[in-house]
């Protein structure tokens, strides 16, 4: 690399550098801020102590001041005290990290929004104080590596499993507090809110977007027509039938009210078709040899002109206005057709237990929903998972459709760090280029959406071009132009693996292990020969953990 190209990635390397440690050294100072906030609770709680009856009135004046202060909403310092007290009280390990600019404010605030059922289970009984221990030290070591977007969704699938029964039960009271309303703006547009289910509300969204995508018109599309006036053709087409059938021959009429009465006797000659005229004919088939020989006329269709937002608002009003809802047209939930990811235990699906399932990228969902859900859907997968709680292979196996399946149950979203978009929406990349040796094999497959997949083109120029390396973990490793490596572990399925490493498998055939080490490489051309998920199902004795999952098919 010559020095004009690398001159500047070493000033641009610099001033990233210099970008974390500015926002490292927020994140500090906000951290400063949030212990402010407590001396002063403390100062509140003192006041409060001495004037009980005043509590209130003790409260609001100290919200008031410090909104008006700060020059921020009443209800944004209502925010920042409660979470104060909570982080400084309930949550010190995060505390700390924040106040060193480990992790940024918008971490530590999923953090603390997240475990609202514990704190809620601990104070009715139903959860062990331990687990919040337990919570916070999981919840700081995802925090410090990902997002806060991806946090929030990991936080929400922890707390489930802690506080199971505390997540069904605020989930169930959250749904009956759905509703709908209207915020009037000026200029003649209204805000329409809609307060649903998280399911019900992705579904409502992702088929809008589906409908949206598939009713843009190419711009220039092209179809082979006749050049022929239409019109004067059908309207000839009509007058030729209508003479003919203007009458006809010898037809008896019976009438079956009257059987004793003789038949009726019709005898109409129908009128000459303009047809049987030879010049007419004769110019007709002129006109055809002289349209056949000019060839098709392209059609040019106008672009649509509206906007992504635009056509998302138009599909979703027109969907609103053209169904009725009704008892036996049936729940919103038996009409969901959109591609909606869920994962349940299998003893929650059979109604043994009420444990919260998942969501894929959003959370605990509503067992009652997931098994609404699972009786109107009949493609489930089920999932085997390894010792660290990662997807390790499907119930079925085809070297196309099996592996997609297998991806979009390992992957639930864009394996770009950070990135939030699901697997629906996204491509299913080779790591390494397949024009480069790459192997048609899931390790070395990852879903990557549109924006992402393209960072790693070969058309990209070298010195803004990603690459993306997969680890036998299913760990993408990219690595950016100017050579730092940043890495996306895949979600896992459970929120504990067990510390003690897995005893060892017993030893297995030199044959078979060779066969397993070296599978043979899944490419487009073997699908005909590879057996259907009936007739050769897979080895399942080749994993050791059970199976705790399912996923519904094409989601």
């Amino acid at each position: 690399m010559d020095t004009t190209t690398q001159d500047p990635l070493i000033e641009q390397a610099a001033l990233l550098d210099e970008w974390v440690e500015a926002r490292r050294q927020i994140a500090v100072w906000e951290a400063r801020a949030a212990a402010l906030l407590t001396e002063r609770v403390r100062s509140h709680d003192a006041d409060v102590a001495a004037s009980p009856m005043h509590r209130d009135t003790i409260w609001r004046s100290m919200v008031s001041e410090y909104a008006a202060a700060g020059r921020i909403a009443k209800g944004s310092a209502e925010i920042a005290f409660s979470e104060a007290r909570a982080l400084h009280g309930e949550f010190p390990e995060v505390r700390d990290a924040f106040a060193e600019g480990a992790v940024s404010a918008a971490h530590v605030r999923e953090i603390l929004r997240a475990s609202s059922p514990l704190t809620a289970g601990v104070l009715d009984g139903t959860v062990e104080p331990s687990a919040l221990g337990l919570y916070e030290a999981a919840a700081l070591e995802f925090a410090e590596a990902e997002s806060p977007a991806r946090t929030r969704a990991h936080l929400k699938e922890l707390a489930a499993a802690l506080a199971p029964r505390t997540v069904v039960e605020q989930h169930r009271a959250a749904e009956q507090e759905r509703r709908a309303w209207v915020r009037t703006f000026d200029d003649g547009v209204s805000l329409l809110h809609l307060l649903a289910p998280t399911a019900t509300v992705e579904a409502i969204m992702d088929r809008t977007r589906t409908i949206a995508r598939d009713a843009v018109a190419a711009p220039e599309a092209e179809s082979p027509i006749l050049p022929i006036d239409i019109e004067a053709e059908h309207a000839a087409w009509l007058a030729h039938e209508c003479d003919a059938r203007a009458g006809i021959a010898d037809s008896f009429v019976i009438d079956p009210f009257l059987p004793d009465e003789p038949p009726t006797v019709h005898s109409w000659v129908p009128a000459p078709s303009v047809f049987d005229i030879p010049e007419h004919a004769a110019a007709y088939e002129s006109a055809c040899e002289a349209a056949l020989d000019a060839g098709p006329v392209p059609i040019r269709l106008e672009p649509d002109g509206r906007t992504s937002d635009q056509m998302h608002a138009d599909v979703l009003c027109d969907l609103l206005l053209g169904a009725n809802p009704t008892d036996m047209i049936g729940t919103g939930l038996a009409v969901i057709r959109a591609q909606v990811q869920v994962t349940v235990a299998a003893t929650t699906l059979a109604g043994l237990d009420d444990a919260p399932a998942q969501l894929d990228g959003h959370g605990a969902l509503d067992p009652d929903t997931a098994r609404a859900l699972a009786a109107e859907n009949t493609g489930w997968t089920r999932l085997f998972l390894d010792a660290d709680g990662l997807v390790t292979s499907t119930d079925t196996y085809t070297p196309t459709a099996g592996m997609r399946r297998f991806l979009r149950a390992r992957d639930q979203h864009c394996r770009s760090p950070g990135c939030r978009q699901p697997v629906h929406r996204c491509e299913v990349d080779h790591n390494l280029d397949f024009a480069l040796g790459g192997a048609t094999d899931v390790r070395n497959l990852a879903h990557f959406c549109l924006s992402h997949h393209a960072l790693k083109h070969p058309d990209v120029p070298e010195r803004y071009r990603w690459t993306a390396r997969q680890r036998p973990d299913g760990t993408i490793e990219w690595t950016s132009p100017n050579g730092r490596i940043y890495p996306d572990t895949p979600p896992r399925r459970v929120m504990f693996v067990p510390s003690e490493p897995e005893p060892p498998a017993p030893e297995q055939p030199e044959s078979e292990h060779r066969e397993r080490e070296h599978p043979e490489p899944a490419h487009p051309e073997s699908s005909e020969r590879s057996a259907t998920p009936d007739d050769d199902p897979p080895p399942w004795s080749d994993f050791d953990s059970s199976p705790v999952g399912a996923s519904p098919a094409g989601g």
